[in-house]
């Protein structure tokens, strides 16, 4: 199964992504311990031109390692065609038990290095790299899981065998079965969708009260990400429900398939970068009155928070649009 071209893809991108992002980490201890921007020390002027080298090159694979989320869902469900029982990518996650720990992992890694870009933006605009210590130290976080992610990965993939017969999503994402799935599944629509709605109009009116006030920074932070744990639960019991048309179909794989127009994609790109601008927008707010950067991080959270809102309201929008012209219903609707 490694052989797969796009497997082979995944492999090898996230073989280059680890070593780039270990040796930044491990280049981040000496940065930690020997930085000194009022220095004009021999060590301190090759820190200096190494960082900026190190910094661009990770920029690059933390960009790969955003993209590389989307690249595995598609992979695991055009893999789904040859496992016995499978009907998406939920099957083919489901063929050994690597599979789902992998893509919670890289949905963690995604905002972890959605938030260590945006840091690194600012940290630029700084003429003394004031983040620099502060971006290293969430680096050092960041290596270790995305080195997992990548020995978990070569588990899910070299593990694949053609003969395992696996579950479908109609029985993974069942109200009848225990485990997290069954349980999101089962959550009744009549309190998660009022809830879904509020918590996008919560994070809509901190956002723009932020936006026009300059305060609120954790809390709109903190709104959003709760917003995106309330859309994802959502997403499960009941969004689904109207792409498929079917009262019992709760899987959210399928409808990255071309049946459904491929609506998972933008449905799930949407809420992420809602996630990571609204983290960003936290991330930044220790760091607003450091001298050199006061005319950079209030413009820079102001935009954050503008796409959080718009990607928050998009993602609405497209379920939105979905319950009004389809013809399923759930209960009195």
């Amino acid at each position: 199964m490694t052989l797969h071209p796009a497997v082979l893809a995944l492999l090898a991108s996230s073989l280059t992504v680890s070593a780039m992002v270990l040796y930044a980490g491990w280049y981040g201890m000496a940065v930690r311990a020997k930085w000194d921007i009022n220095s004009g020390s021999e060590v301190q002027v090759g820190l200096e031109r190494r960082t900026y080298l190190v910094s661009t090159i990770l920029g690059y694979a933390l960009v790969f390692q955003l993209l590389s989320l989307f690249l595995f869902i598609y992979t695991a469900d055009d893999l789904h065609k040859l496992f016995t029982g499978a009907m998406c990518a939920a099957g083919t996650l489901n063929v050994n038990g690597f599979g789902y720990p992998v893509l919670i992992l890289k949905v963690v890694n995604f905002i972890l290095a959605g938030v260590w870009l945006i840091i690194n933006h600012v940290d630029t605009r700084g003429y003394d790299y004031p983040l620099i210590r502060v971006k290293y130290a969430l680096l050092g976080l960041l290596a270790p899981l995305v080195l997992l992610e990548t020995l978990l990965m070569f588990g899910f993939f070299s593990g694949l065998r053609p003969d395992v017969i696996t579950s479908c999503c109609g029985s993974l994402f069942s109200s009848d079965r225990p485990g997290i799935a069954g349980d999101l599944a089962s959550l009744p629509y009549t309190i998660v969708r009022p809830v879904f709605f509020a918590s996008i109009a919560a994070t809509t009116v901190s956002g723009l009260l932020f936006y026009l006030k300059g305060r609120g920074a954790y809390l709109f932070s903190a709104v959003s990400g709760t917003t995106f744990l309330v859309a994802s639960a959502s997403l499960v019991s009941f969004i689904c429900l109207y792409y498929y048309e079917l009262p019992t179909h709760h899987c959210p794989f399928c409808i990255l398939q071309g049946e459904y127009g491929h609506a998972g994609y933008a449905l799930y790109a949407s809420l992420l970068a809602g996630a990571v601008s609204g983290a960003g927008v936290g991330a930044l707010a220790p760091f607003r009155d450091r001298a050199s950067l006061k005319a950079v991080i209030s413009g820079v959270q102001r935009r954050l928070a503008v796409v959080a809102v718009v990607m928050y309201l998009l993602f609405t929008a497209l379920v939105s649009y979905r319950m009004l012209v389809s013809s399923f219903r759930l209960g009195g609707d």
